[in-house]
């Protein structure tokens, strides 16, 4: 029989029904044994929720109506709501969701030419604590399940055009990804599937703020996935005052376990690095993230932080940033600055949930 229990969290006062993005593709020919359906319909049903981007049971036009029924009596289909769908002017789209129990989240795409990337969450909320991000502001709430995180996909891949399709996958929404890996990796392996996305773990970036053991275990579990490390910070005294977390870790600890993710996978990590105007943006501080990375298998990206009007901290400047980036080239590492995305619909770097944080605050 298949798992009932798993799908607690998603069952709600209103009795909503099981997802039916939580059922793999072996999970859902159980089913239809179960209910004496010939297995072959699995593969079915699992192609319109996946290439054939249906939004509806009555879309499923090569199923017996009978078929539809029941699977409408069994399953939801979507378990969240869209709140609110913005686009802003670079066409990067955001998505607010309603999930069962009245907590928000968002997921963006963004288009650039022969790219398309998904960026999606995997917390309600943050206990990371990173002063520039607005996500985190109001703490953790609780985990994603791995078919809410499987949702955020399957609705950025709905936006798409029918000559469009995603290429990069980057897990840097809200919460720190690391901390909930039980959810988050059957969604990513979901992915894997031919009838799903068929999408490879290169081509998506595991986004965390440095928690060495998740480093270590996702390491070992066999796929090259990207990992970006969000540093900030050349030393640990500056880092801990940015990154609150790091009082428990420490840089050089970060470092020995993105080590070793690299001798594990043959993927070069990428040191994601935003930029505080007056905090962490000199060139003595340049020259010393220079010398922590030198000789490391690693890519820096720096990231002009976006706005946010709930904290007293700016921005740096492109000049800033260029002067940054220059220093780091001139040392030998592989430096890029991030182009700002979807930023006049709060949907840039650190900016997710930055409504409904406001209204939090004020209430």
């Amino acid at each position: 029989m298949v798992d009932a229990e798993k799908f607690t969290l998603l069952e709600v006062a209103e009795a909503k029904l099981p997802t039916i993005f939580a059922f793999s593709l072996p999970e859902l020919e159980q089913w239809c044994m179960e209910h004496e359906i010939k297995k072959y319909r699995a593969g079915q049903i699992y192609r319109w929720l996946y290439p054939m981007r249906a939004q509806s049971w009555d879309e499923m036009t090569d199923l017996p109506l009978d078929l539809r029924e029941k699977l409408a009596a069994s399953f939801s289909f979507f378990i969240s709501e869209v709140e609110s769908h913005q686009i802003a002017s670079d066409r990067t789209e955001k998505l607010l969701l309603k999930l069962h129990d009245r907590e928000f989240v968002e997921c963006v795409v963004m288009r650039e030419p022969n790219r398309t990337t998904i960026c999606i969450s995997t917390q309600v909320g943050c206990a990371m604590g990173c002063v520039f991000c607005a996500s985190g502001l109001p703490g953790l709430t609780r985990n994603l399940t791995t078919a809410e995180i499987l949702e955020q996909m399957t609705r950025l891949d709905r936006l798409l055009d029918e000559q469009e399709k995603i290429t990069n996958i980057v897990v840097m929404g809200i919460g720190e990804p690391l901390a909930n890996l039980d959810n988050l990796l059957p969604a990513l392996e979901r992915l894997h599937e031919g009838k799903t996305f068929n999408f490879g773990s290169r081509r998506i970036t595991i986004s965390t703020v440095g928690l060495p053991a998740k480093i270590r275990q996702l390491a070992r579990i066999g796929k090259r996935y990207s990992l970006a490390v969000s540093l900030h910070a050349p030393n640990d005294k500056l880092r801990s005052e940015i990154v609150p977390v790091n009082r428990n870790i420490g840089i050089q600890e970060i470092l020995e376990a993105t080590e070793y993710y690299f001798e594990q996978t043959g993927r070069r990590v990428t040191y994601e690095y935003v930029l505080l105007s007056g905090i962490n943006d000199s060139p003595a501080e340049a020259r010393q993230l220079a010398t922590l990375l030198k000789n490391r298998h690693s890519h820096v990206n720096l990231i002009p932080m976006n706005a946010i009007s709930l904290l007293d901290i700016g921005g740096s400047s492109q000049e800033t940033a260029r002067t940054f980036s220059h220093i780091l080239n001139d040392a030998g590492i592989v430096t890029t600055i991030r182009k700002r995305k979807g930023a006049d619909i709060d949907a840039a770097c650190g900016q997710l949930r930055l409504p409904k944080v406001r209204e939090k605050i004020k209430g």
